[in-house]
């Protein structure tokens, strides 16, 4: 198939969130299944233009605002084509999403409205014959509106149907109403059952609406999101839909390996796992820790954001600490988490240390060189950075929720090759009893312990099965639409 994949965000270029590493990891793999997918995203000003082709300018109709122009450039990533939409006014700024105080732009709906457009008018420049177009999240989820309304009759994309993938149901995309007229999307979209919400629009609610075939990001996660605790006021609509697909997210092993990652002291492998005591002490040199190959070493790595479980993890600290154990934490966001967590490694230097922002070397290091890894969260999509601990010999400690639900096997009796430790109620003492139990474990009981490394590092959740899955989606898209062109 001819594939168009839209995303704000893909690893090499730019990141904020495991969206990156889907747009990155799941359009090589389509490729390899011998798909022709192109990738389309902005050209926001940390990417180095002067590393990329330009293919020359290109106008986007914003309807009565009038022609903008922009410029496309283009490069390689893998096998895979990218293209870049370059306009300085809504791409030319120091972050993707939110100002240096962490507050949304106020034009995010005419950025990503352009951008979708944008997407379509590519297609043209590039003559694609496009037979899917996979949106990704609220900032591409208005396409399957405008692949029905703005784009029908152009030639390129008559055929074409339309995939939504949700990563993250929190964020929608909600805006006043005056975008319509930028979009072209006719203001018979602006129903309750389409754009409408409170008066405003809701991209994610267009999107979950009017797309061919939807799915998100873990089998747990596409259950949870149609309930009202999980579905952020549109479970009603998810439940809606005839299907909703969950299928979880792969990991690059080319970059998260042990065996073969760049960035340890000393690599390793399940059957030989010595190398993994180096990293261990390696990690403690970078934290400024005691060299301590026995203490447990236990990592966090991710956004300071109330998802991640950070509120979970202030109110179990004082009581992890009363352990034998070290603490790293890796992570920036809310304030309050950077300042409480950076006090708490004030206040015990032998035992916590912190890094407040993101180091790609450090997250791979800390993946090594821990003993187990936590992810309280109070919802998770699908998570990576369990499935990358699990290659690690990294053991997680997660909350039961999303992804880890479907990814970590309890230590419990009947469960088979147990990789993990779960905690399913969202409070700090669940947290923290169940740190001090893969803590015991660790102590006293390393025959289990190491089983549950070795199967952890047995486990293999490679993109080529959810590709294969993908693949099955987009005939599904195909199908849905041939059924409502017939109609």
């Amino acid at each position: 198939m001819n594939i168009l994949y839209a995303a704000s965000e893909v690893a090499e270029f730019a990141k904020s969130g495991g969206l990156a590493d889907v747009a990155s990891a799941l359009p090589k793999a389509l490729k390899k299944l011998k798909h022709n997918i192109k990738v389309v995203m902005p050209r926001y000003y940390k990417i180095d233009k002067s590393k990329l082709t330009s293919l020359g300018e290109m106008g986007v109709a914003m309807g009565i605002w009038g022609e903008f122009w922009c410029e496309v450039f283009t490069c390689k990533m893998g096998q895979v084509d990218i293209y870049f939409i370059d306009y300085e006014r809504y791409f030319g700024r120091g972050d993707l999403y939110a100002d240096e105080h962490g507050y949304s732009y106020g034009d995010n709906d005419e950025r990503f409205v352009f951008f979708s457009k944008a997407a379509f008018e590519l297609v043209k420049k590039l003559n694609f014959k496009v037979d899917i177009v996979h949106a990704n999240d609220w900032h591409t989820a208005i396409m399957p509106l405008m692949l029905e309304s703005v784009y029908r009759y152009e030639p390129l994309l008559a055929d074409a149907a339309s995939v939504l993938t949700i990563h993250n149901m929190q964020h929608q995309g909600k805006f006043s109403k005056h975008i319509i007229d930028a979009a072209e999307v006719g203001w018979e979209s602006f129903t309750s059952d389409n754009l409408e919400e409170f008066g405003g629009v809701n991209f994610l609610k267009s999107g979950i609406m009017r797309s061919d075939a939807l799915n998100t990001v873990s089998p747990k996660y596409a259950k949870e999101i149609c309930t009202p605790e999980f579905g952020w006021g549109l479970d009603g609509y998810l439940r809606s839909r005839e299907l909703l697909f969950g299928i979880l997210n792969g990991v690059d092993y080319d970059e998260w390996n042990p065996q073969k990652d760049k960035f340890l002291v000393k690599n390793y492998t399940s059957k030989k796992i010595s190398g993994k005591k180096e990293c261990k002490k390696d990690l403690q040199r970078i934290f400024n820790l005691l060299e301590d190959e026995n203490v447990a070493l236990i990592g966090f790595v991710g956004r300071f954001a109330k998802q991640k479980g950070l509120e979970l993890l202030a109110g179990a600290i004082w009581e992890i600490l009363h352990l034998n154990v070290q603490f790293v934490i890796l992570g920036s966001g809310e304030r309050w988490a950077e300042g409480f967590f950076n006090d708490v490694a004030n206040r015990y230097p032998q035992k916590v240390s912190t890094y407040i922002g993101y180091n790609n070397e450090i997250a791979h290091k800390i993946e090594a060189g821990c003993d187990m890894f936590l992810m309280p969260s109070m919802f998770e999509p699908c998570g990576l950075n369990q499935i990358y601990s699990l290659k690690y010999g990294t053991l997680p400690i997660v909350r039961a929720v999303g992804g880890l639900e479907d990814t970590i096997n309890n230590l419990d009796n009947g469960v088979s090759k147990p990789n993990g430790f779960k905690f399913y109620e969202a409070s700090s003492k669940a947290l923290a009893d169940t740190v001090k139990w893969a803590v015991d474990i660790y102590y006293n009981d390393k025959s289990t312990f190491e089983s549950m490394r070795q199967n952890g590092m047995s486990e293999v959740f490679s993109w080529d099965k959810s590709a294969k899955e993908y693949e099955g989606l987009y005939k599904i898209a195909k199908l849905k639409k041939e059924l409502k062109d017939d109609k």
